[in-house]
């Protein structure tokens, strides 16, 4: 009986009326991750105006590192969700407990993994992703405690897409927010008022993703979920975790070659910002990672839209309710177009401003303005390489959720930033990202608009 009432709890994600079930799914997350990525901002201002503009140079390289690292946590959080959403959505409760417990063991053995291969290959992996010359002893401080809450953060990422993915949009959201609101207040403390510098910073943000962790675990010990920490189902299940890492793995690789494109930027930047008159290289990976630090909260409505839109596409999959599935699309692509295009004309319009919210660096306040406007300049159409991914993923197809997910980065972005500066200088690093965007934008959106139309005949 217990079961049964719980197992209602997900089924508005079935009924509902849609615009209004986006909007209530979507916009917690959307409000999660702005503060979370305000928490970035914060960051870059503390060590922009405490500690000089190399700190923000040496928050851009440890970045792309940690979230590598901490993403193990998010991709199997997406794979057993993706499972989660459709098995609560075909009324299978014992499957959705199975995945959610076998995705803790998974977290924490993978998680404690990674921490150990930080440690002993620190050095070499700060240099490989653009610790340069006085960026390394900044980033070294850094990276080296930030080490320490990763796990915690992987552990809440994974936990996080399971509220989700059961429809407790507002519990995510709250759990995004902790770390968020502890790390702006820390990052005061310790960095202003204590003069900790880098290791302010670090202390800051580890802190913060233990906060977040202690929340998650707390919510799902006491029993308010659908679902439930159970230590017999720790035990790994070869076909779920199969399933899990098939789906999942879309996101890792996504992040992957998120990272494996920092390597190739940071390198690129440090070249030719050293052959850009007055620049310099180190500036260069700053002028970047200022420009990086406005992504996630500038496209947090968007993001907020791609995980609100996941669970309610994956339910009324499970559920074989296809026409709500075309519907959730569609909505979602519209209101991701319009949203995004308020966006991008607002970066476009304040790139000269915003680079003096942040340093007093006169040459950072020179070059950033440049790189901003044309990082943004194709905002609008960026809803149409999210939306795809997430529908496939949503419903258990890995292949194409896999190929839509590299065609920005590993098919156009990575050779264009290579070879667009070979004959364009620096400013050819900046033109890669629109023509990038246009590109795969229109790949992903023909295949999704293909794939809809098959749903619903």
């Amino acid at each position: 009986m217990n079961e049964k009432i719980e197992s209602e709890n997900s089924s508005h994600l079935g009924e509902e009326y849609i615009p209004k079930l986006l909007l209530k799914q979507a916009l917690p997350a959307a409000i999660g991750f702005m503060v979370m990525s305000m928490n970035m901002i914060v960051d870059t201002y503390f060590v922009g105006q405490y500690i000089g503009e190399l700190a923000i140079g040496a928050i851009s390289v440890v970045f792309p590192i940690s979230f590598l690292f901490s993403s193990i946590g998010m991709s199997i959080g997406i794979g057993g969700g993706s499972i989660v959403s459709r098995s609560l959505g075909g009324g299978d409760l014992k499957k959705a407990l199975l995945s959610f417990n076998n995705q803790i063991s998974l977290t924490i053995f993978l998680a404690l993994s990674a921490i150990l291969l930080g440690i002993f290959l620190k050095i070499p992996i700060l240099n490989i992703f653009g610790a340069k010359g006085a960026i390394m002893p900044l980033a070294n401080t850094y990276f080296s405690i930030v080490l320490i809450g990763i796990p915690f953060l992987a552990l809440s990422m994974m936990a996080n897409n399971n509220l989700r993915a059961e429809g407790k949009a507002k519990i995510a959201m709250i759990a995004l927010l902790i770390p968020s609101i502890l790390n702006i207040i820390l990052d005061y403390i310790f960095i202003d008022i204590f003069n900790w510098g880098m290791e302010g910073a670090g202390w800051a943000t580890t802190i913060s993703y233990i906060g977040c962790a202690i929340y998650i675990i707390f919510f799902y010990l006491s029993g308010r979920g659908e679902l439930k920490v159970r230590l017999d189902l720790f035990k790994i299940n070869r076909k779920i975790i199969s399933e899990i890492f098939s789906i999942g793995s879309v996101n890792l690789v996504r992040q992957g070659t998120i990272s494996f494109l920092a390597v190739i930027l940071n390198n690129t930047l440090y070249y030719y910002g050293n052959l850009e008159g007055g620049m310099g290289g180190e500036i260069a990976i700053s002028v970047y990672g200022l420009a990086t630090r406005m992504t996630m909260f500038a496209l947090f409505p968007l993001i907020g839209i791609a995980q609100g839109f996941m669970p309610i596409a994956g339910y009324n999959y499970g559920a074989k309710k296809y026409i709500r599935v075309k519907k959730v699309i569609n909505i979602s692509m519209i209101s991701g177009f319009l949203i995004a295009t308020i966006i991008g004309a607002t970066l476009m319009l304040g790139s000269e401003i915003i680079p003096h919210i942040f340093t007093k660096d006169q040459k950072l306040i020179k070059f950033a303005p440049n790189a901003i406007f044309w990082i943004f300049s194709a905002t609008p159409i960026i809803v149409f390489h999210l939306i795809p991914p997430s529908f496939y993923q949503a419903i258990g197809k890995p292949i194409p959720a896999l190929l839509l997910t590299l065609v920005k980065q590993g098919l156009f972005l990575i050779p264009l930033v290579l070879i667009l500066p070979y004959f364009l200088g620096i400013n050819g690093i900046w033109y890669s990202f629109p023509i990038s965007d246009v590109l795969s934008a229109g790949i992903c959106f023909f295949f999704l608009n293909q794939s809809a139309k098959k749903l619903v005949n």
